[in-house]
C-alpha cells in the first residue's frame, strides 16, 4: 500500500495541475479580438450635385391640323343660303408667333432648393436682369430673358458668371414650350 505521504503528494499534484490548466480559462471569461476595419477607396467617386443636365425638347408641330391661313365664310343672303350665294374669303393673317426662331434665354442654373433659387432671382432683378424661376422635375431653374438679341445675352453670360460663379447656357426660347 501506498503511504499517506504519497497519497497526499499525488492529490496535491492533481489539484495543482487542474488549477494551472482549467482555472485560467474559467476565470479569464470571453476574450476580445480586435479586428482592423478596412474601408475601400472607390475608383471614381459619385458626386451629389445640385446642378442637373437636361435635354431641351422641340415643341410638337401642330401646323398639320390647321389650314394654311384662316378662312372666313360670308353669306350674302341669309334667307337664300344655297351654294350659289355663299362665298369663301381667305384672309392673310400674320403667324401666331413671329419671334419663334429669334428669341433667346439663358438657363443659369438648376437648384434643388427653391428658396435659394428665389434668392438668386431677387438678387439678379436688383442688378437689372430679367430673371425668372421655373419648377421642373424637382429642380428650380433660374432663367434670364427672353430677349431677341443673342449678342446681348452672350455678353450677359460672362457678367452672370462673375456674379454667380455659374456659367449659363444660351438656349432658344420657345413660347409654346418655354
Amino acid at each position: 500500500m501506498a503511504s499517506k505521504f504519497q497519497n497526499r503528494l499525488v492529490g496535491t499534484i492533481l489539484l495543482v495541475s487542474i488549477g494551472v490548466i482549467v482555472l485560467p480559462d474559467v476565470l479569464d471569461g470571453e476574450k476580445t479580438h480586435y479586428k482592423e476595419e478596412i474601408a475601400s477607396i472607390p475608383i471614381k467617386p459619385e458626386l451629389d450635385s445640385d446642378i442637373e443636365s437636361f435635354e431641351v425638347l422641340e415643341p410638337e408641330d401642330d401646323s398639320a391640323s390647321l389650314p394654311p391661313s384662316p378662312v372666313e365664310v360670308v353669306v350674302e343672303n341669309e334667307q337664300d343660303a344655297d351654294e350659289s350665294s355663299v362665298s369663301v374669303v381667305v384672309k392673310d393673317v400674320p403667324e401666331r408667333n413671329q419671334y419663334q426662331e429669334s428669341a433667346w434665354i439663358i438657363q443659369l442654373m438648376a437648384l434643388k432648393n427653391a428658396e435659394n433659387a428665389e434668392n438668386v432671382v431677387t438678387d439678379l432683378k436688383k442688378r437689372g436682369y430679367q430673371a425668372h424661376t421655373k419648377l421642373e422635375n424637382g429642380f428650380t431653374r433660374v432663367i434670364i430673358g427672353p430677349d431677341v438679341s443673342k449678342n446681348k445675352l452672350e455678353r450677359q453670360i460672362v457678367e452672370l458668371q462673375k456674379i454667380t460663379g455659374s456659367k449659363g447656357r444660351l438656349l432658344k426660347f420657345k413660347p409654346l414650350n418655354p
